[in-house]
This record gives structure tokens, C-alpha cells and sequence, in this order.
């Protein structure tokens, strides 16, 4: 199994679009990118971490690329807006993705120059190696899954994996 770790604004939202992913084998959400040791959600938030709100996606690059895999993060979220996706904002939810070594770093910036070609505005994504990932509390894994009638999965999330679902569909899991 191979790791990238995205942020594209709630790791909600990452997490319910990776799990639908034919190859991708878990989706863990969690905080990377920041100063301190073990940040909680609360901390986070605040904005004094400097940590954003990311996904660890594990997935079997025999069956699913890290390109696609990046192609579908490019795809599911605005990465031209600096710290914010919709009404989520702050340095919490910008767009960035953490390279584990040097092989990641170039398929992520040749993806990078690729998806450029998709937007009029620049993308603002940052590109970092991975320092240290965190992983969420308990109450945020799975979120989604666990918790779909709240309000923020059916006004957010839903809209965005009917979307996925209908421009990615060649990657869905078979029971998707």
C-alpha cells in the first residue's frame, strides 16, 4: 500500500469522496502541517497550529494511481482559493498535499501543472513533505457514514459526492 496525505477544505468531505474510490483501501482524517505535537480538533480550529484539516488515504497503486488519485483531488475541490472552500475558512481548510518522497513530489507537480489547464485562476495548493500526520479524534472518522442525516453532510457533503460520483464514476468501487 502506498500513503498521500490531501487537505481540500473538511476532512469530512475528502474522506466520504476517497472512501467511494475503487483502490483506495482507507481514508483516515487527521491534522498535518503545523507546529506542536498532537493538535486537537479545537486547537486546529483556532488557527494558532498552523495544522490543516487532511486526509491519509491508503491505496493500492496496482489498482489506482497516485496521478488519479490526484486527478480526483484536483477534480472535488476549488484549489485556487486561498484557506477556504465555500463557507469553510481559515488555514485549516486550505489545499495542500504532503508528499512522502521525492518520486510523490514529482507526480504531484507534474499533476499539479496538468490541473492548472482546469482553472482560469492560479492554483494555490501547497506542496510540502509530510513532516508528521496526526489522526483525528475518534468522533471524526468515518464522519460521514456515521452521521449522514446531520446538517452539515446533507447541505456539504452530499451535494459533493453526487458530483463526484457523476464526474469520476469510472473510479467508483463497484458498490458505489
Amino acid at each position: 500500500m502506498e500513503t498521500i496525505v490531501l487537505g481540500g477544505g473538511c476532512f469530512w468531505c475528502l474522506e466520504a469522496l476517497f472512501q467511494l474510490v475503487r483502490g483506495v483501501d482507507s481514508v483516515t482524517n487527521g491534522y498535518a502541517g503545523g507546529s506542536g505535537k498532537n493538535p486537537s480538533y479545537e486547537a486546529v480550529c483556532s488557527g494558532t497550529t498552523g495544522h490543516a484539516e487532511v486526509v491519509q488515504i491508503s491505496f493500492d497503486s496496482s489498482v489506482i494511481s497516485l496521478a488519479t488519485i490526484l486527478e480526483i483531488f484536483w477534480g472535488s475541490h476549488d484549489p485556487t482559493t486561498p484557506n477556504q472552500q465555500g463557507a469553510d475558512i481559515g488555514t485549516q481548510y486550505r489545499s495542500v498535499v504532503f508528499y512522502n518522497n521525492v518520486a510523490q513530489n514529482q507526480t504531484i507537480l507534474e499533476s499539479f501543472v496538468e490541473a492548472q489547464k482546469l482553472w482560469d485562476s492560479p492554483i494555490v495548493t501547497e506542496i510540502a513533505q509530510l513532516d508528521t500526520f496526526y489522526p483525528a479524534e475518534s468522533y471524526h472518522q468515518d464522519y460521514f457514514a456515521t452521521n449522514p442525516e446531520k446538517a452539515y453532510c446533507q447541505i456539504v457533503i452530499n451535494p459533493k459526492l453526487a458530483h463526484f460520483r457523476q464526474e469520476f464514476k469510472k473510479y467508483l468501487k463497484n458498490d458505489n
